[in-house]
Parts: structure tokens; sequence; C-alpha cells
């Protein structure tokens, strides 16, 4: 396939998407749409990729990333389904809109090979959960698409029916870590800390944890274990965790999430 590179939709994460793959590859490969000019143009200015029409776009583009709402997602598609039909050369699209599967792109679009995929907000800073998923890719376009994807983090592979239920943990995973972190830093500074020293210890406590966890395999449950000495002020405070549900609260965000995934349908 061919190298060029076309993200409708700039928003929070078609525009994070659209800033890594200009890390990844040459910016100049990349066009970017959205129906408010100005963010496709502060990517242009940023980025050094180019802003074009949305039927430009639907033209040139060999790897279209679908970077709108699940609930635009049709009428966005309609707009170039014409464009897309009357193309000779083979292309790709790429879908971020939660709880629409590559069938349904399918049959709002073409059928064409469709890559669906679940990225998070860390892509912003190289950290991210990439989940995906494909109908119809080639193993070639799916190398080139993990390649330009390569500087949004990890990417991951996923049978699509899983997808909903990962994208529960890494999409809206963040918005429960944050809780988490700001929870820990309010705890902090109602023992007398200053706000800023609290907020940075809780955020480097949880990413020193998470890479521990990751580099040595270890259970968290072990590694919690291992913090927690007899009688000593850690099990105390997991105990008044445990006592307030903290368990069973996280796992139940995480369910909801993914109920209301599948309701998006």
């Amino acid at each position: 396939m061919g190298n060029t590179f076309g993200f409708i939709g700039c928003g929070n994460m078609g525009g994070t998407l659209a800033a890594c793959a200009a890390r990844a590859t040459d910016p100049k490969s990349i066009l970017v749409n959205d129906k408010d000019t100005g963010k496709a143009l502060g990517l242009q200015e940023r980025c050094g990729v180019t802003s074009v029409g949305i039927a430009e776009l639907a033209r040139q583009a060999d790897m279209i990333f679908l970077g709108v709402k699940p609930q635009m997602m049709e009428d966005m598609l309609g707009e170039i389904k014409d464009i897309l039909a009357s193309r000779k050369d083979r292309f790709v699209l790429v879908s971020m809109a939660a709880g629409l599967t590559t069938a349904d792109i399918k049959r709002m679009a073409g059928d064409y090979p469709v890559i669906r995929i679940m990225p998070n907000l860390a892509a912003s800073v190289g950290e991210g959960m990439i989940l995906f998923c494909s109908d119809g890719a080639t193993q070639e376009e799916l190398e080139v698409f993990t390649e330009v994807m390569s500087r949004a983090g990890i990417l991951s592979p996923l049978d699509e029916k899983l997808i909903d239920a990962a994208s529960a943990v890494s999409g809206c995973g963040p918005a429960f870590v944050c809780m988490f972190i700001e929870a820990l830093a309010d705890g902090a500074v109602r023992c007398g800390l200053a706000r800023d020293k609290a907020m940075l210890f809780a955020q480097q406590t949880v990413i020193g944890t998470a890479k521990v966890l990751m580099e040595t395999g270890q259970h968290p449950g072990a590694l919690k274990d291992a913090v927690c000495s007899p009688a000593g002020t850690t099990i105390e405070g997991v105990l008044t965790l445990e006592d307030a549900g903290f368990r069973s609260a996280v796992s139940e965000a995480v369910i909801s999430a993914y109920e209301k995934t599948l309701k998006l349908k």
C-alpha cells in the first residue's frame, strides 16, 4: 500500500494520534481534516501535517483514521461514501469509535479493509494502550499501521469480541486512575502536605508501581503484601480501603463502563 495517512476528526484522540503519527513518519505524508478548521490548522502549525478538505482526504489517503464520535460516524461516512466507492486503489479505514464494530463501519462505508482501534489518553505522552483488531487488512497493512502508531505507546492485537471489555479498562481507566491520584493527594493534604508536593508524590507512586509490575511481572497482590509490614501503617490503610469496598467499586466501574459501551451500538 501507499504511505499517505489521513485523519478525519482532530479532537482529543484524533488530534493526539495524528501528532503521534507525525513523530513516527514524514509529517508531509499526513493529511488532517476537522469540521472545526481551527483544530486542523493548529495541528498543521504544530506538527507540519497538511490540513485539507474531507473530500480531498478521502480521495488521497491510503490509511484513513476515523476520529469522530460514534453517533456522528454514519453521517460523516455518508459524506465521503461515493468518493471512496470511486477509488480504484486500495485503502484502509481505521476506526476509533467506541462501540462500533468493523462490521458496523463496513455497513456505513462499504466493504473495505477496516482496522478497529481503542486508544487511550496516555497516547499524548507516548504511553498509551492501543488495542486493535482488523477485518480484511493484510499483514503488510497492519505492519504499516503499527509503525505509524508506534510513538503512541503499546499496541496490542485483540479478538474483536474482547475489544469493548478491554477498552473499559484501558480507555476508561485513565479517569479512574486520575480519581485515585486525586484522592491520594487529598489524603496527603489532610495530613499536612502542600498540594503540589502531595500531587507529585501521588503521581510518581502510581507511575513507579506500574513500572515495577510491568518490568518484573510480579502479581500486584504479591507486591502489595511485600509493602505491608506486620501491624504496620500500610496494612492499616489497606484494611480501610477494604472496609470501604475499594476493590468492588473499581471492578464495578469497569463493568458499568463496559455495559454502557454495549448500549452505544
